[in-house]
């Protein structure tokens, strides 16, 4: 084992600890039972749930934006929900948030013996394999990395469907569950289009979502073929939308339910087009 050399606690480092024991002290008064706030008070780790999702698309969103300044705030606001998840859990006698953390130090210590062992790992595959390795391990189950489901379950479970779907086919493809040639995923491709149409025409509501899945997922392996993001590109179709919906909205001088379609696709070029000189 490394012999480690701790550092006496610098100041900053000082100011860092205060600040994070500041945020426990407030989350704590806030589900304080006589004094706290209601509406902390009311909330169940599954209430919470959608917070969780949406700060950490908030923080993703300042990522790409480069505002440091954003990204500190929704940084925040994604402890702000870690921290609240623990204070939940500890008033019901679970967990706090001092077995957070130290579950999570032990688990990168397990999983570094390349740092803080004698393991050696000089590249990030290196590093990844040992990682799957003793990941494994701690589940006590046997290590097999050629078996791929137990991943792919993963990434349906956990991941929003889109970057699942992106994930699992790279995955897949990888262990050789390819096509020969693109030729062949646009051949699919339109194979999926006409049965989904087909569904749509004659099939229950529940075999209507499975081919309109189908269709997705090989959209999706399309997009991999073409060295794309799919949910990149769904994001910034999002944002061109938007953008020009607030245009069509801005010159628009009656309620959009009053115009006929054809009036709303000239509103609808003229942004585009605006949009486009900008």
């Amino acid at each position: 084992m490394r012999q480690r050399h701790d550092e006496p606690l610098s100041t900053h480092r000082a100011d860092i600890l205060a600040a994070l024991e500041r945020l426990i002290d407030v989350i704590a008064q806030l589900r304080h039972p006589e004094t706290g706030c209601p509406w902390d008070l009311a909330q169940t780790p599954t209430s919470l749930i959608p917070y969780v999702i949406e700060e950490a698309y908030e923080v993703v969103d300042a990522i790409q934006g480069g505002d440091q300044e954003a990204i500190a705030e929704e940084l925040g606001d994604l402890l702000l929900q870690v921290v609240l998840q623990a204070q939940v859990a500890s008033d019901s006698g679970d967990f706090d948030l001092g077995t957070v953390a130290t579950g999570i130090a032990d688990k990168m210590v397990r999983r570094h013996p390349h740092v803080f062992a004698d393991t050696s790992a000089t590249t990030p595959a290196e590093v990844n394999q040992n990682w799957d390795r003793i990941k494994a391990e701690e589940k006590g189950i046997a290590h097999e990395p050629n078996k791929l489901t137990p991943k792919l379950t993963k990434y349906s479970r956990t991941l929003p469907p889109l970057m699942a779907a992106s994930k699992i086919s790279v995955k897949a493809a990888k262990a050789g569950f390819e096509w020969d040639n693109i030729a062949s995923v646009w051949d699919k491709f339109h194979e999926e289009l006409d049965e989904f149409r087909a569904a749509l025409a004659n099939e229950p509501k529940e075999n209507q979502q499975a081919e309109l899945g189908d269709l997705l997922f090989t959209l999706v392996n399309l997009a991999r073929w073409y060295d794309l993001d799919p949910s990149e590109a769904l994001q910034s179709t999002n944002r061109r939308f938007i953008q020009r919906f607030a245009l069509v909205e801005g010159v628009a001088e009656k309620p959009l339910d009053e115009y006929s379609i054809e009036e709303l696709e000239a509103l609808w070029q003229r942004a585009k087009a605006q949009l486009a000189e900008s």
